[in-house]
Parts: C-alpha cells; structure tokens; sequence
C-alpha cells in the first residue's frame, strides 16, 4: 500500500517536496535556516557555501540563529552526501541564483541528497523582489507549522514607515554599499542588482551607483575611487570572506570614508525574516538620522 502524502511543497524550481508527515528536522543552507528561524522553526542543521569555513558557521550569515543549539554540517569540498544527511534531516532547504542551480552543493551532491530526501528550493536571486522572497520563506515557514509572530517583534512595516519619513527630504542620503577586498581595492555593489538595496531606494536612500564595466553585481575599484564617491552612508559586507574592516585602519582612503560617512554592518545574503529585516531597516534609519547635515 502507498504511504499517503501529509505534507507537500512546491517549491521555486517547479518541483514539489513530499514526505508522509510534517518535516521536524531541517538541514538547511544557512541564509535559509537563519530566515527560517526568524519565522520560529529552529533547523537541527546548517551548512555553509565554498565562502564559508567548513569548521565554523559565519556569524555576519547566521543573524539571531542560535548556533550553540544548531549543527554545523560544514561548507564547501567538506560537503557531501554521507555528511549532509549523517544528522538525519527530513527536509533540506536550499536557495537559488537561478536556473535551478542548488548552490553550495555541488551538483551530483545535491542530485543524491534529493533521491534521499525532500529538497525545498527557494529562488533568492535579482530577479524576484524582497518581497516576494520573503514571502516564499514565510510560506514554507508556515507549512511546516509556524504561527504568527508574536506581538512586539519587530514590525517591518514600521521600520519602512520610519525610514521613508526620514528620507522625504530634499536632500536624500547617499548610500554605498561595498565589500573590502584588501588594501588595494573593494568591490561595490550594484544597487539595481540587490533586493535589498533596492528596497532602501524604494523608501527613499539614494543608492550610489558605480560606474559601468565588468561585473554583472559588483564593480572591483581601487579604495581612492570608493573614496570619491562620497557616500553618507556605507553599508559594508562583514562576511568571513570580506576583508574586517579593523585591517583597513590604516588604509588612507579607508579612513577618509569613516570620518565622512555613517558605516553600518552589511550582509549581502540577507535573513528574508521579518525581525532581521525590520533591523536592517532600523540600522540605516539610525544611520540617516545620524548623517551629517540633517
């Protein structure tokens, strides 16, 4: 007889999950897990990307994931099948730039993981907004049993309210967002190219734009030129695979940045929850609030 389907989910590849009863242990890439804990499922389980060291999970990607209480599945060549699935999972969850592609795992991994167990996949790439990817996260969310969050978590609409306000004026703020790659260079991003960047310029932020040239997301310039651009705010990447941004002390044109501009932390793999959002949110509310000339 066959076992009758109690749970299902289609997920952004157009194929659908299916188990016998509700998942209760979730191995999950760590921008899903972290996402998903902020909706209030708890993952047993994370791994990391070929960024990630496969020892310890990035804390800049894990948000409020409580990292004493989930394993660490590892990262990158460290990753394969016996691996992923020796903690038992029943349900992975993973993300995609696009085409299908499960990243993080290679793809014959990621092929016998799925011939083993259920595999959510949720598109997070440029070309779906914060919103929707964010509401694909709440609806696995809830599928696999979250409730409403509770009164007095953090409210995104009222971080966006707040932010809008604050950037009604005539002038609006200048915000560069950028990954340290050493002494020599960084790499900026490309505004249009982030969901989450273009949300702050939906409320009103002015997000800087490098100039044209290679580089579908990021434009790679030498330190002077970022310094150019005179950015009021600077959201930097602090990801265990950016350069710290204590290395760059006694970068010249570094420094010229900080002492003119508000410099707030920056994950460019966002938590897609509703509190860590409204943080994000709050950051650079703060940071306006804060910049010179208002």
């Amino acid at each position: 007889m066959r076992e009758r389907t109690v749970w299902q989910f289609s997920d952004d590849r157009g194929q659908v999950a299916a188990a016998a009863r509700r998942p209760a242990r979730v191995l999950a890439y760590v921008q899903a897990g972290a996402t998903l804990w902020d909706h209030g499922i708890r993952p047993t389980a994370i791994f990391g990307s070929d960024h990630d060291d496969p020892a310890v999970p990035d804390t800049a990607k894990t948000g409020s994931l409580p990292t004493d209480t989930v394993a660490y599945a590892g990262a990158g060549s460290a990753l394969d099948t016996d691996t992923l699935l020796g903690g038992g999972p029943d349900l992975v969850v993973a993300v995609t730039y696009g085409g299908g592609h499960v990243y993080a795992l290679a793809p014959q991994t990621a092929k016998q993981v799925e011939e083993q167990v259920p595999v959510v996949v949720i598109d997070v790439s440029r070309a779906r907004s914060f919103a929707q990817v964010a509401e694909r996260f709440a609806q696995l969310a809830r599928s696999l049993g979250a409730e409403q969050p509770a009164m007095g978590t953090r409210d995104p609409e009222t971080a966006r309210d707040r932010l809008r306000t604050l950037c009604a004026g005539a002038r609006r703020p200048r915000v560069l967002a950028l990954s340290p790659a050493g002494q020599e260079r960084t790499h900026l991003a490309r505004p249009r190219m982030w969901p989450e960047l273009r949300v702050l310029a939906e409320l009103g932020v002015d997000p800087v734009e490098p100039a044209d040239g290679p580089g579908a997301s990021w434009a790679t310039v030498d330190w002077a030129e970022a310094a150019a651009l005179r950015p009021d705010i600077v959201l930097a990447d602090v990801r265990a695979n950016a350069t710290p941004l204590d290395d760059l002390r006694t970068n010249a044109e570094w420094a010229a940045i900080e002492r003119t501009a508000r410099v707030i932390p920056w994950n460019p793999e966002p938590v897609f929850g509703p509190q860590a959002h409204a943080r994000f949110l709050g950051l650079v509310a703060d940071a306006v609030e804060d910049a010179p000339g208002r």
